[in-house]
């Protein structure tokens, strides 16, 4: 059986036990050096790893805009707001749990996460068993040297090296107030929160495999 519900075909599905991970992501400016997408590739890296290690689970295609209003001013960026964020995987897990028992939702964006916590709550309420996960990758804030490991070893043909540069480097709980008051291009003209130097594909596998585990083993624990 497939990893890929994009790759199943629908009697593959009648009656199943599996769990539906659904990888949510964004599409925004990552610096000059990442790609616009790697909120939405990491999400889908971690839910594939996890699948890979576990057969009980099978990967939803991700949903590649959420709210990321904080990175306007950015070419590129695409945001759909909260309240539009929210009404999206409630009606998409909603669909999703009248084919599969439990549903996880795997966020790799933090701009998601109030949108994403209220879905679930209101979801539960139903008597939905779906649940979130957001891996904690420590580091910096945003585009610095973890998403930068991160991406070479997920995709590093899409890493600009020559273009990585240090951004504001203060710690995020200094600029979360101003971030929130006036987005990511008052406080880093290029960005980055945080320093992409020294990234390694070695040091982002480890990442990716602690974070696959961390998802087992939160789908692991009691209810």
């Amino acid at each position: 059986m497939t990893a890929e519900l994009a790759h199943a075909g629908w009697p593959d599905l009648v009656g199943t036990e599996r769990v539906l991970v659904i990888p949510v992501g964004a599409t925004e400016q990552h610096g000059p050096h990442l790609p616009l997408g790697t909120d939405t590739e990491l999400a889908v890296a971690v839910a594939r790893a996890a699948a890979a290690r576990d057969d009980r689970l099978i990967v939803a295609p991700p949903v590649a805009y959420g709210s990321s209003g904080e990175h306007a001013g950015f070419a590129g960026t695409l945001s759909i707001g909260e309240p539009a964020t929210e009404l999206l995987l409630v009606e998409l897990c909603r669909s999703a749990t009248a084919t599969f028992r439990r549903v996880v939702l795997v966020c790799t964006h933090g701009g998601n996460a109030a949108a994403v916590n209220r879905a679930v709550t209101t979801l539960r309420a139903e008597g939905r068993d779906v649940s979130t996960f957001a891996p904690e990758w420590g580091g910096d804030a945003h585009a610095g040297r973890t998403e930068t490991s991160l991406m070479l070893a997920i995709a590093p043909e899409r890493v600009r090296e020559d273009r990585a540069a240090a951004g504001n480097t203060r710690p995020l709980r200094e600029l979360i107030g101003s971030l929130r008051a006036d987005g990511v291009r008052e406080v880093s003209r290029n960005g980055v929160l945080g320093d992409p130097a020294g990234a390694a594909a070695d040091e982002g596998r480890t990442l990716l495999v602690d974070a696959a585990e961390a998802l087992l083993a939160a789908l692991r624990e009691p209810e």
